[in-house]
Order: C-alpha cells, then structure tokens, then sequence
C-alpha cells in the first residue's frame, strides 16, 4: 500500500504548466528522489503536497485519505512535515523555540490556554520543551539551543530546521534540497542522517540537485522536465534511461555523479 499518491496533478501559472498531469506513489519505508533541471516543477509540486498550493487538477492522497485542499497545517497533523530550499526559520528566536515551534503541532493546548494557563498547559508545555531539546540532541544541536537561530552558520540553520520539521512526528519528510550549499562533508553526513531517520521509519520524498546525493540515498527516483514525468525507478534504471542521460546529463552521467561534471541545467 502507498503511503502518499500523487494521481494526474496538474498546476499552472498563467499560461505557464508548471506541473503537467504528473502522477507517482511514495511507499512506506522509502526515500524517493525527485529530480530535474530548475524550473522543472518540483518544489511545485512539493507546494501543492504540503498544501502551500492547491492543484488546478488531480488529487493527493495520504494514507488512503485524499488531503487535496487541505491547509498545511492539517497536513502537517496529518503526518507530513517538509523543508525549504532555503532555510525557514525564526531568526531571533532561540534554536530551541525554533524546534518547540514545530512540537506545538502534536499538543492539546492552542493559543488561549496557553495564554489563559488553563490546567495542564503548563505540563504540556514542559514537555514540549523536553521533546525539542531531545531532538536537538540526537541530531547533535544541543549545544546551540539557546544561540539565535540567526547566530548559525547556513548548515547548522539547515539541521535546526530539519529538526524542526522532525519535531512534528511525520510520516512522511519531504526534504527540498537539503544539500545546497553544504560542504563535502556536512553533505555526507546529511546522506547518513537521513538514512538513520529512514530507518527510524519516516518516509523521505527528496528534492536533490547533487547527483551523488540523490544516487547514493535514493531507493528510487521520479525525473520531471517542463513540469511532466520522463522517467520513473531505480537508480541505475534511471541513470541509463536515454531521456536522462541525454537531455538532462549531457551524455556523461558518471563524471555528474562523480561530481566532475556538473548536470546541464547548472552550467
């Protein structure tokens, strides 16, 4: 059974198809890779997944439910949690409130029991308080929780926000981009967070330029060009699939992954 289903979407801007009938399914236990050349529709489609766009046609469904049109804050309850190309975050707010901010989503009390301190809401959010510093801590964080999210280096504020997102229990983490403007080694160690946070049992739906990334970490692949899908499977079907290989990779797909040759649509 699928967890997410996306069936025969289609989104425009204008006269602009930005996302033109594309339908896949991601199953559960899996780290799917979304990839194409800029403009090509993704974070589109990560948008109309997360609720931030609604389709002009086709549906969602999650978990067999069908969540199109519904507000990104119902999906989020629902079980799917994302991030940005760019980091979204507090920038005043301590590293700590950030990820707290994520951890209302999973409690009782909403803004006047916080505000009128109605029985229990305090123990709740103690415990909201306990929850995003154990998060901080298993992503190895802990140690800036009370530094200003705007304090951190580009990398650190990356982690603050997968935290964040982590931090509402999803089932299913969409990551768009999550390797930009990374070193060579935060970028290994984000593959290997990942696949950890996979074997926790979320589901990843990953948005990645980095060839060697998306090839190492995904179990299969979806490649979307002028906002339809050309090709669909695993990575070394994906990577042999002469639409890829030459209208995206230029007929050199090994220096792409071994990152000698950067994809057609980054030079």
């Amino acid at each position: 059974m699928a967890l997410l289903e996306v069936e025969d979407v289609r989104r425009s801007f204008g006269g602009l198809v930005a996302v033109d009938r594309v339908s896949f399914q991601v199953i559960p236990g899996q780290i799917k890779g979304l990839i194409g050349p800029n403009g090509a529709g993704k974070t589109t489609l990560f948008n109309i997944i997360s609720g931030l766009l609604r389709p002009d046609a086709g549906r969602v469904r999650f978990e067999e439910r069908a969540i199109t049109g519904f507000k990104p804050y119902q999906i989020a309850r629902a079980g799917i949690s994302r991030t940005f190309q760019n980091p979204s975050l507090f920038l005043q707010m301590s590293v700590l409130e950030n990820v707290m901010v994520g951890r209302h989503n999973r409690t009782r009390w909403e803004f006047a029991g916080c505000g009128l301190r109605f029985p229990g809401q305090p123990k709740e959010e103690r415990a909201i308080h306990a929850a995003a510093l154990a998060q901080l801590e298993d992503l190895g964080l802990a140690r800036w929780a009370a530094w200003p999210a705007g304090a951190l280096a580009f990398g650190q504020r990356r982690m603050v926000e997968l935290a964040r997102a982590l931090a509402t229990e999803p089932k299913l983490l969409l990551l768009d981009e999550p390797a930009s403007g990374l070193t060579t080694k935060e970028k290994a160690d984000l593959a290997q967070l990942i696949r950890k946070i996979r074997d926790r049992g979320i589901t990843v739906l990953l948005v990645e330029h980095d060839m060697s990334v998306v090839m190492g970490l995904s179990d299969d692949i979806l490649v979307l060009h002028n906002g339809a899908a050309i090709a669909e499977g695993v990575p070394a079907v994906v990577q042999n699939d002469p639409k890829v290989v030459s209208v995206y990779l230029g007929g050199d797909f090994q220096n792409v992954i071994a990152g000698k040759k950067p994809p057609m649509w980054l030079r």
